[in-house]
């Protein structure tokens, strides 16, 4: 069956989701992220779109961007392939990092943009990943109040609403709606502990092979993020992928 085609913005406004491959981890550390956003500012020059929001989540990106000239499609062909060529050389793998096909939606008028804005700021803290969207280190917000060189194009949002009234807006509490409402909350780092503790009565998972290897892919399969384990157990990373490439499915 043919792809039905994606709705055209009578505004050229867009809000963006890409999801890594069977929710495969895209970003483990900063250095990931940064990589990615000068792969974006790149694009971003040479394709001349405006970008007003993005949000790097361990699995998942959100962009809010206005495109001119060139198509979607142009922008995540090029981007994908140049940080994903990147990615499987660090992490010495090969294949598909991303779904075959992003997430978008239309952003036609001024309330939808700011609540879509909102809610791709908001998405750390929906996730359970932190308490307010400003404590949240790899998303725009703080270059609307701390950076002198924006990634963003934030005058635009600026030319209609003033910055305290935005990052006010952005730390309300709400219950909006938007391109993915399947936002995983994520359990703290104390309660995976507990967690692992409970189940498999042992402090260091080190300790036993076959007891760390069950715990690992018992975690793994209930959502929590390779990153998120290794700093819980002090397991490497590098490990912990070996155990899931074993055993979980």
């Amino acid at each position: 069956m043919p792809r039905q085609a994606r709705k055209k913005s009578c505004t050229d406004i867009y809000h963006v989701m890409l999801r890594g491959v069977n929710r495969q981890t895209i970003f483990y550390d900063a250095e990931d992220r940064k990589e990615f956003l000068k792969r974006l500012l790149k694009y971003k020059k040479e394709l001349g779109f405006d970008l007003y929001a993005y949000c790097l989540m361990d699995n998942h990106i959100h962009l809010l961007l206005r495109s001119y000239e060139f198509g979607l499609d142009t922008l995540f062909r090029s981007l994908g392939a140049s940080y994903v060529h990147w990615y499987n050389k660090k992490y010495d793998r090969v294949g598909n990092l991303f779904q075959d096909r992003y997430k978008s939606e239309t952003v036609e008028d001024e309330l939808y943009l700011m609540t879509v804005l909102r809610y791709i700021l908001r998405n750390p803290v929906s996730a359970g990943m932190c308490s307010c969207p400003g404590e949240y280190e790899y998303s725009s917000i703080r270059e609307y109040v701390e950076c002198d060189e924006w990634i963003t194009d934030i005058g635009f949002i600026l030319g209609f609403v003033k910055i305290d009234d935005l990052i006010e807006y952005i730390n309300t509490d709400n219950n909006d709606k938007c391109i993915d409402d399947n936002v995983v909350k994520r359990l703290p780092d104390a309660e995976i502990a507990k967690i692992i503790y409970k189940k498999y009565k042992l402090d260091d998972l080190n300790s036993e092979k076959s007891v760390r290897d069950a715990a690992v892919a018992d975690m793994l399969e209930q959502g929590v993020t390779i990153h998120q384990l290794s700093r819980v157990t002090g397991i490497p990373r590098s490990t912990i992928r070996s155990i899931k490439n074993r055993i979980c499915p």
